[in-house]
C-alpha cells in the first residue's frame, strides 16, 4: 500500500529530473505561446495581407502586363516591355519626368531643411515657445488642395506676390505659366507647406543638447558662428537625419499639389513621377506603364533612403 502510494511521487520526480522530459516540456511551452502570439497577430497579419501584400502582387503583375483597367481576363502578359518602354528613345519617363522628381524633391528637402533650423534656433531662444510652434505647424493641418489654390492665386499676375514686386519696382512674373519658373515654384510652395513638421522635430533635438556644451563653449570664447557649427549641428544629427529622409520621401511621392496648382504643366515641366502614374492608370487607361513606373519610382526611393542612411552613419563615424 505504501509502495503504490509512492510510486505516482517517485515517477514525478524522475520525470523532473530527466533533462529530455524538460526539454520536451520547454519546447511545448514555447510553441504554446508562439502560437498565442501569432493569433493576437492574426488581425493585423490579416489586414497587412488583403491591403498590401495582395495590391503589391497585383500590382507586380500588371507592370509585366497590358490592361486597361476593366475585365480582369483582358490582362495580356508581356515581360519586362513596360520597363524598357519608359526608358526606350522618345520617352519623357526618364526626362524630364524622374529629373524633374529628383529636383523637386532635393528642392523641397534643401528649403525645409535650410528654413526649420533658421527657424527652430531663433525659436528656442524666444518666450512662448509652444506658440511660434504651433503657428508654423498651421500648414501641416491644412488641406493640400487649400494650399495649392491660395498659392496658385497669390501667383497670379495680379495676386500678392506679384503686387510685392511691382511695388518694388519690378515687373510680374508669370511663376506657373514659365517653364523656367514652374517647378521652382512649386517647390516653393512644398517647402513652405511641409516647414512645420521638421521645426517640431529639430526644437525637440534642441531641447536635448546639454546646456553644460554651450557654458564651457561660452567660457571658452567661442561665437555663435562657431557654436552652431561646432556644437548645435553635429548633436542635431539624428534630428537632420529623420527630417532628411521624411522630407525627400515625400518630395518623390509629391502628387496633390502639383496636380492642384499646374497639372503638371505648362507642357511636362512640372510633371512628376506620381503624377504620371496617375496619367497613364486615370486617364490613358495604361495600367501596365502606371505599375512599371510606380516599381521604378519605388526603387529610387530605396536607394535614395539608402544613402541617406548611409550619408549621416558615416559622418557620425568620423565624427
Amino acid at each position: 500500500m505504501v509502495n503504490a502510494t509512492l510510486a505516482p511521487e517517485t515517477t514525478e520526480r524522475a520525470a523532473h529530473d530527466d533533462p529530455a522530459v524538460g526539454i520536451r516540456g520547454r519546447d511545448r511551452h514555447r510553441r504554446r505561446q508562439v502560437a498565442v502570439a501569432y493569433l493576437f497577430l492574426a488581425p493585423t497579419l490579416l489586414f497587412f495581407a488583403v491591403f498590401l501584400v495582395l495590391p503589391l502582387g497585383f500590382a507586380l503583375l500588371l507592370s509585366m502586363s497590358r490592361w486597361s483597367g476593366f475585365a480582369l481576363g483582358d490582362i495580356d502578359p508581356v515581360g519586362l516591355d513596360n520597363f524598357t518602354g519608359l526608358f526606350a528613345d522618345g520617352s519623357t519617363f526618364l526626362a524630364p519626368i524622374l529629373t524633374n522628381t529628383l529636383l523637386f524633391a532635393l528642392g523641397t528637402v534643401a528649403l525645409a531643411l535650410a528654413g526649420s533650423v533658421l527657424v527652430a534656433t531663433c525659436i528656442d531662444k524666444l518666450r512662448f515657445q509652444g506658440l511660434w510652434r504651433t503657428l508654423y505647424f498651421l500648414p501641416i493641418v491644412t488641406t493640400v488642395v487649400a494650399v495649392g489654390n491660395v498659392w496658385k492665386y497669390m501667383y497670379e499676375p495680379g495676386g500678392l506676390v506679384n503686387g510685392v514686386l511691382n511695388a518694388l519696382g519690378l515687373g510680374s512674373v508669370a511663376f506657373l505659366a514659365d517653364p523656367d519658373t514652374a517647378l521652382p515654384s512649386v517647390v516653393v510652395v512644398q517647402a513652405w507647406a511641409s516647414v512645420g513638421s521638421a521645426i517640431l522635430v529639430l526644437t525637440a533635438g534642441l531641447k536635448s543638447v546639454p546646456e553644460s556644451y554651450y557654458e564651457a563653449a561660452a567660457l571658452d570664447g567661442a561665437g555663435p558662428v562657431t557654436v552652431f557649427f561646432r556644437i548645435t549641428l553635429p548633436l542635431l544629427r539624428p534630428s537632420l537625419l529623420f527630417v532628411c529622409v521624411t522630407q525627400f520621401l515625400t518630395g518623390l511621392q509629391s502628387f496633390a499639389l502639383i496636380s492642384v496648382m499646374t497639372k503638371g504643366g505648362p507642357g511636362d515641366a512640372t510633371n512628376v513621377a506620381a503624377l504620371e502614374m496617375y496619367r497613364q492608370a486615370f486617364s490613358y487607361g495604361d495600367w501596365g506603364t502606371a505599375s512599371a513606373a510606380a516599381f521604378v519610382l519605388f526603387m529610387v526611393v530605396l536607394v535614395v533612403t539608402l544613402a541617406q542612411l548611409w550619408f549621416f552613419r558615416r559622418k557620425g563615424e568620423d565624427a
